[in-house]
């Protein structure tokens, strides 16, 4: 039997594109959606999606696909401002859109779809709910998941401290910048999401963070002394908070993502470190194989033992290669001690799945470069 009532817990874009969904491919059933936070409410600044990422989207949601695009800002190539030498890498092709952009979009479409909406709603347990189906889609604090043991979470966190701001400065493509200061190096991601306005996510090892004393620090302040430290590339431009406090990156992965009638996905069932740019792809991908495989079984629960089967394996191919990123950032101050082209190299390859080979073909004129300076009987970084 379908489910005929499904209750999603948050209203991110997980939560919002798992309703759109399961409105459009569970015909007939009644799907509600409860946000503890108000409508408009979001922390964060910007989401990006990869070039191959829009292209798996437009293959399975050709509709959301036409709404969001439009919104979003594009480039090419990337920039790592590396000292002594900026370097560009050729072809790595990123979007980016705001996060309460991308959420009202969703909302609108959902509320198009006759998606029952409640904000500034708390549920303190899943208990709480009468959904046949019951979606956790509430991030890494996911109450779903805390309201049951079946999920089997294994939940650690990364050494390095980082705070994620935005800025008024436009940046060209999406940059990392590296500096070193007294206190020991630190790099920040940056990249617009409109016109105007970026994200600007600032990392440092737990010693640099020590030693620069940033715990001691408000958000304010730790903006204003970010700002100063990267000065150079802000061209004066403040850095803007947003509940930017700093923090460690939480790696979680869910052994079980379904437990009984109710289902997980998204960064409640597990994370993927930010340098990868993969958590709201990884949500929609889990979103579209949950409820086809809920709308390809007649019961509910045959379709939820198929999305169990199916989904993490594939989920776990990213989220490991975003792990394996993530470590590399944990000694990019060590690194830096190398020649630029080796450290550029280094950072290009860091998550597993660029070699040389394919290296030439995803960035031909950096690989160019590469090849020219460290020809292939040279040892690599």
């Amino acid at each position: 039997m379908k489910p005929k009532l499904i209750d999603i817990v948050g209203a991110g874009p997980a939560g919002l594109y798992t309703a759109i969904l399961a409105r459009r491919l569970l015909q007939g059933a009644r799907v509600r959606v409860t946000e503890q936070n108000p409508q408009g409410a979001t922390f964060g600044f910007g989401v990006v999606f990869s070039y191959e990422a829009l292209d798996f989207l437009r293959a399975d949601d050709p509709e959301l696909h036409a709404l969001i695009t439009p919104q979003m800002e594009r480039w090419q190539n990337m920039t790592l401002n590396i000292p002594g030498r900026p370097l560009t890498i050729d072809g790595v092709g990123f979007t980016a859109i705001g996060r309460l952009r991308l959420i009202e979009i969703l909302r609108e479409r959902a509320a198009t779809l006759g998606v029952e909406l409640r904000f500034d709603t708390r549920i303190d347990s899943a208990d709480l709910l009468d959904g046949d189906l019951i979606v956790g889609a509430d991030g890494i604090n996911s109450v779903v998941r805390q309201s049951d043991q079946g999920f089997q979470p294994s939940l650690e966190h990364f050494g390095n401290c980082f705070a994620w701001f935005g800025t008024p400065r436009r940046f060209e493509t999406l940059t990392q910048s590296f500096v070193q200061t007294r206190h020991g190096a630190l790099n920040a991601h940056h990249y617009r999401y409109a016109p105007d306005i970026s994200t600007f996510i600032v990392e440092c090892t737990k010693d640099t963070f020590e030693l620069s004393k940033f715990a001691s620090m408000s958000e304010a302040e730790s903006a204003c002394v970010c700002a100063g430290i990267f000065s150079e590339v802000l061209e004066g431009a403040p850095l803007i908070t947003n509940r930017s406090v700093w923090r460690q990156f939480p790696r979680l992965w869910c052994e079980r993502w379904v437990s009984g009638n109710r289902v997980i996905l998204g960064d409640a069932a597990h994370t993927a470190h930010f340098s990868v740019g993969s958590g709201t792809r990884l949500a929609f991908d889990d979103a579209i194989a949950l409820m086809r495989c809920l709308s390809e079984h007649d019961d509910m629960y045959a379709g939820l033992a198929a999305y169990q089967e199916m989904r993490p394996p594939i989920a776990a191919k990213i989220v490991n290669a975003a792990n394996t990123s993530a470590l590399w950032y944990e000694s990019f101050d060590d690194r830096l001690k190398s020649e630029p082209i080796d450290f550029a190299f280094s950072y290009i390859t860091r998550s597993g799945r660029v070699d040389r080979d394919r290296l030439r073909k995803i960035a031909p004129e950096f690989a160019k470069l590469y090849d020219a300076e460290r020809p292939a009987t040279v040892p690599v970084l």
